[in-house]
């Protein structure tokens, strides 16, 4: 019985889709999606080029991971992403420091800004399928310096596109959210569904992941 246990969980495995983020909140938005996936990540870098526009820098980037990881995983179905925030057309990435996340949530304050989220969907054989990107209107209420300072302080914006989570800390700034609230996260949601539909993505039974 044990043997045959394992070579369902190895069929299982052959139907599992690739993750090329190391994104834990996508991880989360993928499960609850019920898809079943693994992880295997990339070291490309995310530097805006003299004057990209945010929306060809997130589809660039989704796709320079996803490429990466098809390599590393032939014959596998691969999704990758990349999420920025721009505000007048300037990207925000993820702060150097504390002061630089202090300076992006003063630049955001009191108005509105876009969040992009780009997803690479690439195929079995390394070829890029489609790589559509989201858009997210997100409006903060006006903040104070101390409010800023202190939720800096917490570290969740270390690591945050434009310094702060929607999910966590931040949910208190936003006055509005027009579009897909995942998205801001770092996965639309709905989108992703879509495109694995479209695609007719196989996927197997979310038990499976691992």
């Amino acid at each position: 019985m044990r043997r045959v246990d394992n070579l369902s969980a190895i069929r299982d495995q052959t139907r599992m889709l690739v993750l090329g983020s190391a994104s834990p909140r996508r991880a989360a938005l993928l499960r609850e999606m019920q898809v079943p996936f693994r992880v295997r990540v990339s070291d490309v870098p995310e530097t805006p080029r003299p004057d990209e526009a945010p929306a060809d820098f997130a589809r660039r980037v989704a796709v320079d991971k996803g490429d990466a990881v098809a390599r590393l995983c032939p014959g596998e179905w691969v999704l990758a992403a990349d999420t920025v925030v721009a505000v007048d057309g300037a990207i925000l990435g993820k702060p150097r420091d504390a002061a630089d996340a202090r300076r992006m949530l003063r630049l955001l304050a009191d108005r509105t800004h876009e969040v992009l989220t780009a997803v690479a969907l690439f195929a079995p054989g390394g070829a890029c399928v489609d790589a559509p990107v989201v858009r997210t209107s997100v409006t903060f209420r006006p903040l104070g310096d101390e409010e800023i300072a202190a939720y800096v302080a917490t570290g969740e914006p270390a690591d945050k596109a434009g310094a702060y989570a929607i999910q966590g800390g931040a949910a208190g700034f936003v006055s509005a959210v027009q579009g897909s609230h995942s998205n801001v996260i770092g996965l639309p949601v709905e989108e992703v569904r879509a495109l694995f539909e479209h695609h007719r993505v196989p996927l197997g039974d979310a038990a499976a992941e691992g």
